[in-house]
């Protein structure tokens, strides 16, 4: 079962569910268990005061024009060590709504969206654990929709607005994600963990071919190999070593950004 809250204004979607989560189940209309694996929270806000990315960097967005939600969900029999699974599973139930709307969709590991070599989505997991389980698996994530500028130092963003040169129905977005990621966690649940990542490797941006990346020793370039079922990323430089990274160990290099 999902239920949907939505707000005005919050500081960011992802802290309204761990601010929140246990309590949850006092304001539903039908009986709620929050730690039932099945149930899916999704929290959508027109606006954030705080919208966080990866490590430091802030999300921007202007108000009422993008998709900001985070999910909540409790994947109680899903291994710790396959944790990354349900990482791919979101990206691709973004990638999925967003083919809809035009071509040139890919998922930049380990979760942004990307239209050609510009991010059109970018995603925050934060989890807690329970005796061994998760008790709280919180996916925040910003759709870039229907803004027309951005005046931040992000090097890239892109909207669908930009890209396909109309305004889409946010509500619209919002119904089809859902539907989608609702569809991947069943099969998260399910135990179709290959299927779901042989999709994800397929639906990698640079998935074919030598690109520049970045290390702390510095440039190379290197081709992707494939990313492990903890989500490390393994490339292969042109020496034909393999090299590992964990995220934020690697960078990819962005001429044109």
């Amino acid at each position: 079962m999902t239920r949907i809250i939505h707000l005005v204004e919050t500081t960011s979607t992802n802290q309204f569910l761990k601010e929140n989560a246990s309590h949850l189940s006092s304001c539903q209309e039908k009986p709620f268990t929050a730690s039932s694996e099945e149930s899916i929270t999704v929290v959508v806000a027109d606006y954030q005061t705080a919208g966080k990315g990866q490590g430091t960097n802030t999300w921007e967005s202007e108000k009422g024009k993008n998709l900001l939600f985070s999910i909540l969900v409790h994947p109680t029999t899903l291994p710790i060590e396959r944790q990354y699974i349900l990482s791919e599973a979101a990206a691709l139930s973004y990638k999925e709504v967003l083919d809809a709307y035009t071509e040139d969709i890919s998922v930049k590991w380990p979760n942004d969206i990307y239209w050609q070599d510009r991010k059109v989505s970018g995603t925050l997991i934060e989890t807690s654990l329970s005796k061994g389980v998760f008790k709280d698996f919180i996916i925040g994530t910003g759709i870039n929709v229907n803004q027309k500028e951005f005046r931040s130092d992000a090097p890239n963003p892109v909207s669908l607005c930009q890209i396909t040169g109309r305004e889409i129905p946010l509500e619209e977005v919002q119904d089809r994600v859902v539907e989608k990621f609702e569809e991947y966690y069943q099969m998260v649940i399910e135990g179709a963990y290959e299927t779901i990542s042989k999709r994800y490797h397929e639906a990698l941006y640079r998935k074919e071919g030598l690109f520049p990346y970045r290390d702390r020793n510095g440039e190379f370039t290197a081709s992707i190999d494939h990313v492990k079922d903890n989500g490390h990323l393994v490339l292969k430089d042109t020496d034909g070593n393999a090299r590992e990274y964990a995220f934020k160990e690697v960078q990819f290099v962005m001429r044109n950004a």
